[in-house]
């Protein structure tokens, strides 16, 4: 593999900002176990980004914390509904029904958008209220959705009432939540518990950092015992600075969103060079900083043997992915490189 990458965010490296702060944090001998300043400074950072006192943990990556979130939302006799395409459904391994001890995910077929609407939450939450189903708890919703397209603030409040109505919680996958941040251009708070999100999985790991989420609860009632649960699924971290501290490097100055906002940037250079390729066509909106191609099997071969790395999921589509190193000029030659492709 010769030059940068974008099959996927996670090939990226740690961002100058959480490099340095880990490497403040690398000094002396500190409290393990969370009880330390750099844990503490990086939940009181989170709780003035979001402008609210809420509580918060930090796990070392997203499968944990979207299914000890959701665990902690539902019991083991209920449900959570979420999209077809949601990542706890489709890429974790069953992990949050193993650590809600069972509850069963169900699943809205949303025709490739990745979006839930408040009507087919609806339908499926009041579908069956017999003692043999599954009671619906809490609903999901991932934002940017994993075909890279936003819930603007309107339908995310929106299923909210619905969920209220229907006394459900609402759970966020935020794994590229600055990225939606950057591209709606609103406040973290407006995005979240001003909208009427329970829960939020803050994503630190694709947005730059080299491991970590953060796990934030607004209403403090519902994290009760949350420690524990980390603590039992190997998610409590002995130097929990090194999973704190790169949050306190990134939230400073608002540097997340500029790492953000360089990757979405990279997105949308890539999808205005190919236009007009003939045979090539954009498969969902770009809103965020993925890239979804519709491109002809062999020039996707032809663009393999050239040694671009891509996946192809979602109806066969070829996903690139940019993160906050992206080069403008590596985009650049990737789109050559497929025009050139599909002329052959």
């Amino acid at each position: 593999m010769s030059g940068q990458q974008f099959a996927s965010d996670n090939y990226a490296g740690i961002c100058p900002a959480a490099w340095a702060a880990m490497q403040e944090a690398n000094t002396g001998s500190v409290v393990a176990y969370g009880q330390d300043e750099w844990t503490l400074r990086a939940s009181d950072a989170l709780r003035a980004a979001f402008e609210h006192d809420a509580e918060v943990f930090f796990v070392f990556n997203g499968t944990a914390a979207n299914s000890l979130a959701l665990a902690s939302l539902c019991r083991s006799y209920e449900s959570i509904i979420a999209a077809d395409l949601a990542h706890i459904e489709t890429d974790e391994c069953g992990a949050p029904e193993f650590f809600s001890n069972g509850a069963k995910l169900l699943t809205i077929r949303t025709d490739g958008s990745g979006k839930l609407t408040p009507e087919a939450i609806r339908a499926m939450a009041t579908g069956r209220s017999d003692i043999h189903f599954p009671r619906p708890a809490v609903v999901t919703i991932t934002q940017p959705t994993e075909t890279g397209i936003l819930y603007s603030l309107d339908e995310i409040r929106a299923i909210s009432a619905t969920c209220r109505d229907l006394g459900l919680k609402l759970h966020m996958d935020g794994a590229r939540f600055a990225n939606a941040i950057a591209a709606l251009g609103c406040r973290p708070a407006d995005m979240t518990w001003r909208a009427g999100v329970d829960v939020l999985c803050c994503g630190g790991t694709k947005g730059g950092m080299g491991i970590g989420e953060a796990v934030i609860f607004f209403d403090r009632t519902l994290a009760e015992g949350f420690d524990y649960r980390c603590k039992q699924a190997g998610q409590l971290a002995s130097k929990m600075r090194f999973l704190a501290a790169p949050w306190v490097g990134m939230l400073r100055d608002g540097v997340w969103l500029d790492y953000a906002r360089h990757a979405n940037a990279a997105a949308t250079r890539l999808a205005r060079a190919l236009a007009g390729i003939p045979d090539i066509r954009l498969v969902f909106p770009v809103e965020a900083n993925a890239v979804f191609v519709s491109i002809p099997p062999q020039a996707a071969l032809r663009l393999r043997e050239r040694g671009w790395l891509f996946y192809e999921f979602i109806g066969g589509a070829a996903r690139f992915m940019f993160a906050w190193d992206a080069e403008e000029a590596r985009v650049d030659a990737l789109a050559r490189d497929i025009a050139a492709c599909v002329a052959q």
